[in-house]
């Protein structure tokens, strides 16, 4: 059989790639065993921020630990100005991915902490749950119901009765003093993050800023006793505001204006009328005519006037 010839020559290669799809990204991945990130598409694929948002929390999370990403340092790093970064930073901050808190040092420097988290949905969902489980461990199980007897039980002797037990203290009404204190007592951090307290002391700290607040006391005269000379390392701060709170109450203010003295300089009081001196025809001030101060001390001007 004889050798079949082609009729035409063979096709050069073609230059353009085939792809699976018909149009839209492919992507082309290696793996990549270290130095790499990995970036939640919750994240790359935001809707509500921007895409320098987007870059920056990117590049932030691939940082290490306690490099510096202030406003300063990232626009020495980048092309974008600083108020495209501090845009985006305060981006980022909104939807939760960044966090810039106030700290104080044990040596007593101000400093400002920045904390990046790489799923914010997963932490607040976190957060949900810790509170939900501490609320169900504080409410109280139902009370079981004992079940009826089939049989009558005989009668028991008859006994003295038990005396009752102290109920437990109602908690305080809340009225709109006791919701002063409480939201007062929950700031104090605004002004110190030494001051964040627990759910629990706020609640046993709240009667004492009541009682502060009944005696006359302002809630700005409260948050400085609060939070003026504390320590640089506060062991127990509950303790410590219960400690200002007792120690320093003011008295009630008293309930009517207070009255000058009898012999204080008043509104309607006159000073005593000019009288002129009989020996040195000098005026001065007296309730009655009569002689001047000089007059009285000098023996001799005084006979003088009693030989005329």
């Amino acid at each position: 059989m004889a050798e079949k010839q082609l009729s035409a020559a063979a096709r050069p290669h073609s230059r353009v790639r085939r792809s699976a799809t018909h149009t839209g990204v492919t992507h082309i991945r290696h793996h990549q065993p270290d130095r790499y990130t990995i970036i939640g598409n919750h994240l790359a694929q935001h809707h509500d921020l921007s895409l320098t948002a987007i870059g920056v929390a990117t590049h932030i999370l691939s940082l290490p630990e306690g490099a510096c990403v202030d406003i300063r340092t990232l626009a020495a790093r980048f092309p974008e100005g600083r108020d495209r970064i501090a845009f985006a930073l305060r981006e980022l901050e909104a939807q939760g991915y960044l966090e810039r808190v106030r700290e104080r040092t044990p040596n007593g420097r101000v400093i400002t902490r920045t904390y990046a988290c790489n799923d914010p949905g997963a932490d607040h969902a976190r957060t949900v749950a810790v509170a939900a489980a501490a609320e169900e461990s504080v409410t109280p199980p139902p009370a079981a119901v004992p079940a009826t007897p089939a049989t009558p039980a005989p009668p028991a002797p008859s006994a003295p009765p038990a005396p009752a037990e102290p109920s437990a203290p109602a908690e305080p009404p809340r009225t709109p003093q006791y919701r002063t204190a409480v939201a007062l007592l929950a700031g104090l951090r605004r002004n110190d993050d030494r001051l964040t307290l627990a759910e629990r002391d706020i609640r046993s700290l709240a009667p004492a800023v009541v009682a502060w607040l009944e005696n006359g006391a302002s809630p700005a005269a409260v948050r400085r006793t609060l939070t003026a000379n504390l320590p640089a390392v506060p062991k127990n701060v509950a303790r410590l505001l219960a400690h200002r709170l007792r120690e320093l109450l003011p008295p009630p203010l008293p309930e009517g204006p207070v009255e000058p003295s009898a012999g204080a300089a008043g509104a309607g009081h006159r000073p005593d009328p000019f009288q002129t001196c009989d020996g040195c025809e000098r005026a001065f001030r007296a309730a009655e005519p009569g002689l001047c101060r000089d007059c009285r001390c000098d023996p001799a001007g005084g006979d003088a006037v009693l030989a005329a």
